[in-house]
């Protein structure tokens, strides 16, 4: 027997988590629109934080999951992407 895998819901642009913030990515592209330069993701969280558009709910290395995860966005969106790779670790809004 085969298991039906559960479809991930499509989350679109400005997406928000169930407290009415952000969700991690979608913040880390606002943050990216306000900002005259390319960053690094752990500048990204701690503008977040600031900004009170998101915050880690306890995890140990959310500018890893971050950058994982912009990663993937370029991978499967290509020149749809939000963001781009500027130099090693830094990433801008497209």
């Amino acid at each position: 027997m085969s298991k039906a895998k559960a479809k991930k819901s499509g989350k679109g642009g400005n997406a928000k988590a169930r407290d009415g913030k952000l969700i991690c990515i979608d913040a880390a592209a606002k943050v990216l629109a306000d900002a005259a330069e390319a960053l690094d993701t752990k500048t990204m969280i701690e503008r977040m934080a600031a900004k009170g558009l998101w915050s880690s709910p306890n995890g140990q290395t959310p500018a890893a999951t971050l950058y994982s995860a912009i990663l993937r966005e370029i991978k499967t969106k290509g020149k749809e992407s939000r963001f781009k790779k500027t130099d090693r670790g830094r990433f801008a809004r497209v």
